[in-house]
């Protein structure tokens, strides 16, 4: 071999941790002093108009989606539709004992821990649970239910 450039997978690593540790320094030198400048401002995603306020990644269910005179169970919100175009939203925690509701059946929010039940306000039905779910904002937006 002669003593031309020859590359090895131990002098590309050292080359890339090299990098690594300048493109580090070069970046902790940019924002130095910087501490109460304003963050850049997000761009309004594709097909969004900046200001709607209906981004679709914030969407908790299509209107669509929730039955009149039942519900969704969305992660930590319950979105219930108790009469035709009123939505509400409420916690998902059971507060009796703190389990996650399970399922929207018969006109109630069921829980499987020890079988409360809830109106689609969020009222107690049946218990053992004493109190209703926590309400959590939503609101319609164009065709879906957003929080807040």
């Amino acid at each position: 071999m002669t003593n031309e450039s020859v590359f090895t997978r131990r002098s590309m690593v050292a080359a890339g941790a090299g990098a690594v540790v300048a493109t580090a320094a070069l970046t902790a030198c940019t924002t130095y002093g910087k501490e109460n400048a304003a963050p850049a401002p997000n761009p309004a995603p594709a097909g969004n108009p900046a200001g709607a306020d209906q981004p679709a990644a914030k969407a908790l269910a299509k209107t669509a989606d929730v039955p009149v005179g039942g519900g969704v169970i969305v992660g930590d919100t319950v979105v219930t539709q108790p009469s035709a175009g009123t939505f509400v939203g409420l916690s998902s925690t059971c507060t009796h004992a703190g389990c996650t509701v399970a399922s929207i059946s018969g006109g109630t929010i069921n829980c499987p821990c020890h079988g409360s039940k809830y109106k689609l306000d969020g009222s107690v039905s049946n218990g053992p649970a004493t109190k209703p779910l926590a309400a959590k904002t939503v609101r319609v937006v164009g065709d879906s239910v957003v929080p807040g």
